[in-house]
């Protein structure tokens, strides 16, 4: 189950940084639901946890604001990707189960798939299509998106993973779908 959980988590943190990080030091801090081992155990902190809920906010007003938001996918490129990392490597127990190079290179990798696909390929096609106007409601979507995923990730692991699995398939699906019609 550990593992579903930092697959969530990470894909999670590939739409919004600090969200599931959040989540993952407000449980570990007020909850059994978490226990985060060394030397993530730092992230139950009061100042990690006021620090994440200012990123938070910060990031919720920027990726509001149009242009700010393209300029704050620039910048979370970074982010996002090492937050995943994080989370993968801090999920309970999986720091111990799974080498923790390759934990933070699978979080790595999913954060950053999450982040691309939605900062170079969905972000700007909404942006193009409804001139702006669809920027506010698919950011507040994402929102709402990552901190469900969070929660789930670590209530009903098994959901998340079912559901990432079929998210995988359609992908790959929609993308041969693509590629077989630009060939004819």
């Amino acid at each position: 189950m550990d593992i579903l959980a930092a697959f969530g988590l990470s894909a999670s943190a590939g739409l919004n940084a600090y969200i599931p990080l959040l989540i993952v030091s407000l449980l570990a801090r007020f909850t059994d639901l978490i226990v985060l081992s060394e030397p993530w155990k730092a992230m139950g902190s009061w100042w990690i946890i006021g620090l994440l809920a200012v990123l938070s906010l910060v990031e919720f007003f920027a990726d509001k604001i149009p242009a700010v938001n393209h300029v704050n996918d620039a910048v979370q490129t970074f982010i996002r990707p090492t937050a995943g990392a994080i989370l993968f490597a801090a999920s309970a127990k999986t720091i111990t189960d799974i080498h923790p190079i390759i934990s933070i290179a699978a979080g790595l990798l999913v954060a950053g798939t999450v982040h691309v696909v939605k900062a170079a390929a969905v972000r700007p096609a909404i942006t193009a299509t409804t001139a702006g106007l669809g920027d506010v409601p698919v950011s507040l979507a994402e929102d709402v998106v990552s901190t469900t995923l969070s929660l789930l990730s670590i209530l009903l692991p098994v959901v998340v993973g079912i559901v990432l699995l079929l998210l995988a398939i359609w992908i790959i699906w929609w993308l041969t779908r693509r590629t077989l019609r630009s060939n004819s």
